[in-house]
């Protein structure tokens, strides 16, 4: 059987207190990887925390709003302290507000941007440094199929989406011959507290669900296990690649 052995590796998962990061810190630590989570409240960590530790593996928090170099630099600098060098970055904290853009206010633009795109790649910045001096590292991006085609009221959000879609690519073309590789995952609306928030509505969830050929929105396990492979050695020439994880929405 094909395993994923991530056994002395040591991974930093943002956005890590619930939904999908939760469930990759999980997955991570079952495939035998250190994990060091990263998510704005303390109370989730704690409990995503209590759950590593229970595979048996090491776990390490912070609890910071993620939004540029500041906060990606004492997040590098506690993930080392807590277990030495990273060798895995998981960029998956992300903000959806949504809104008509007629109406869009600033203040939410650059919110939506500063989380999912500015703190992403400033804490790749952060990490990949001690990544390209040790010669290897694998990076993560959880993008979006909102960064793959317009979705209304979501203007923001796409674009910020696609921008770190972009930035995986420079970072791959950059960093790839010196041994850290960037890859990328973009889910369709995944159940978690967010997606149910956006998409819970049955007038709005289901014309979207009817889009896609298999017939349901996404689990996190679903990302999750797509996030642990691009991890593992399985992925050793994968680099600068998106895959979709939409049930086929992007196939049409």
């Amino acid at each position: 059987m094909l395993a994923i052995d991530l056994g002395g590796r040591r991974a930093i998962v943002t956005g890590a207190g619930k939904g999908i990061g939760r469930e990759i810190c999980l997955t991570l630590a079952r495939a035998g990887a250190d994990v060091f989570g990263v998510s704005r409240t303390v109370a989730d960590l704690d409990a995503v925390g209590a759950e590593v530790v229970g595979h048996g593996r090491r776990w390490g928090q912070l609890a910071v709003d993620l939004r540029g170099a500041v906060q990606a630099a004492a997040i590098v600098d506690a993930a080392e302290t807590s277990f030495g060098p990273v060798d895995i970055l998981v960029n998956n904290a992300g903000v959806a507000v949504t809104g008509p853009s007629v109406d869009f206010s600033e203040e939410d633009w650059d919110t939506v941007l500063d989380v999912n795109t500015k703190g992403a790649f400033f804490l790749a910045q952060a990490v990949g440094r001690g990544m390209l001096e040790r010669g290897r590292g694998r990076i993560v991006n959880v993008t979006s199929q909102a960064a793959l085609g317009g979705l209304t009221d979501h203007a923001a959000y796409c674009a910020s989406k696609a921008a770190l879609t972009l930035i995986t690519k420079c970072l791959a073309v950059e960093w790839g011959p010196h041994g850290v590789s960037c890859n990328a995952v973009a889910p369709t609306v995944i159940l978690t507290p967010m997606g149910e928030q956006v998409w819970g509505d049955p007038a709005k969830g289901d014309p979207m669900k009817a889009k896609i050929p298999l017939g349901r929105f996404g689990v996190p396990a679903d990302v999750a296990s797509v996030v642990a492979f691009l991890c593992s050695d399985h992925a050793a020439f994968l680099n600068g690649e998106t895959i979709s994880v939409d049930g086929g929405y992007s196939a049409q």
